[in-house]
């Protein structure tokens, strides 16, 4: 006689013991212990830790000042609003896929919108936030002149407001330190200029964006200040700024005027984003005068990390701002916000600089791995 053929069962066991640790809350109606809990279910204690800590995270357990943990009635899934700045922005999609990905590690649901570098778009994706009733909204806008009008129509709606990169009134700020990242830009520059052209340029442009306001300018005015520093012989009246929109077709076009009408040799460059910096090296190289930039950008974006790979373009650096970090700190600062913790106002992401030498290191250290 054939033996019967046993039903497979297809469970996932963590999850069955998370079903086993609500139950266990859900009949012992009041607080209790990890200690307790570990106890009852015999579930190993880190796996009992990890559990709990997760259902708090996402809102299904309260942990009370004692420690013990209780059931709480099921809550209402987050759904929190992102204005993306532009589908087209290296930057922005960087920053866009880490906020998606960490919403869904986070169970927050998201309403993605592109506010298309366009301020008219913005201020019709913040009513269509407003419609949607999302319960936070983060919002990655850069023009200063349309941030107050955005901000009002989420304060009167009483929808929390994070601006990123750019402050908005009555928001919570999540992004760069500009000045500082424009520091270090200025002080690779310095360095390059030291090294290669015994201490001297013969222009300093900082390639800007107006739009973006006194806070996102003071990228190059960090610039201008770490070369200063360190550079004490080029006149006042050769550091120069231009408006690349933090764009490449803007910045190309801005360089390429000022290089018609003036000379000079040996012209470094704090570019206000990648993508202007990428315009920059187009003029330079399409003038045929590559060699006489030296030019360093903000965000790290592919294209930068190729170039610099190659270690004979005039890009000498950029300044990562990790963007794949914005997300999980973006999705928790707006968790924070709602559950009513106490934020800073400003919240600053970390920065490093990147440059060929750093990038032919980190190549090294892992072909030897």
């Amino acid at each position: 006689m054939s033996k019967p053929k046993l039903k497979r069962l297809y469970l996932i066991p963590i999850l069955s013991k998370a079903l086993d640790v609500l139950e266990l809350l859900e009949q012992t109606g009041g607080p209790i212990t990890l200690e307790d809990v570990f106890q009852q279910t015999k579930i190993s204690k880190t796996s009992v830790y990890r559990i709990l800590k997760t259902l708090v995270h996402r809102g299904y357990v309260a942990q009370g000042q004692s420690g013990q943990y209780r059931l709480v009635s099921r809550p209402k899934r987050l759904r929190f609003g992102f204005a993306a700045q532009s589908a087209e922005m290296p930057f922005s999609v960087a920053v866009a896929a880490s906020i998606t990905a960490a919403a869904a590690a986070a169970g927050v649901e998201l309403l993605q919108l592109d506010n298309r570098y366009d301020p008219d778009v913005a201020i019709k994706n913040a009513e269509e936030f407003v419609r949607e009733r999302v319960d936070l909204v983060l919002e990655f806008q850069v023009e200063e002149h349309v941030a107050p009008h955005v901000a009002h129509i989420f304060k009167k709606a009483e929808i929390p407001l994070v601006a990123i990169d750019v402050p908005h009134p009555n928001a919570t700020y999540f992004g760069v330190d500009n000045f500082e990242v424009g520091y270090e830009a200025g002080v690779l520059l310095a360095k390059y200029a030291s090294s290669k052209w015994k201490g001297s340029a013969d222009w300093v442009l900082g390639i800007g964006f107006s739009e973006a306001g006194s806070f996102v300018q003071s990228r190059i005015a960090g610039a201008f200040e770490g070369i200063r520093e360190r550079l004490d012989k080029i006149p006042s009246d050769h550091y120069l700024r231009l408006d690349g929109r933090g764009m490449r077709q803007p910045s190309l076009m801005a360089v390429a005027e000022f290089l018609k009408h003036r000379k000079g040799q040996r012209i470094l460059v704090a570019a206000s984003t990648d993508s202007s910096a990428l315009g920059v090296l187009d003029a330079a190289r399409q003038l045929g005068r590559e060699q006489d930039f030296a030019i360093v950008g903000q965000d790290c974006i592919p294209e930068v990390l190729d170039e610099m790979r190659k270690g004979t373009g005039a890009i000498i650096g950029s300044i990562s701002h990790g963007a794949e970090t914005y997300g999980p700190r973006l999705i928790q600062l707006g968790i924070s916000l709602l559950r009513g913790h106490i934020v800073p106002p400003y919240n600053y992401v970390r920065h490093h600089v990147v440059t060929p030498e750093t990038l032919s290191a980190e190549v090294a250290a892992r072909i030897k791995a």
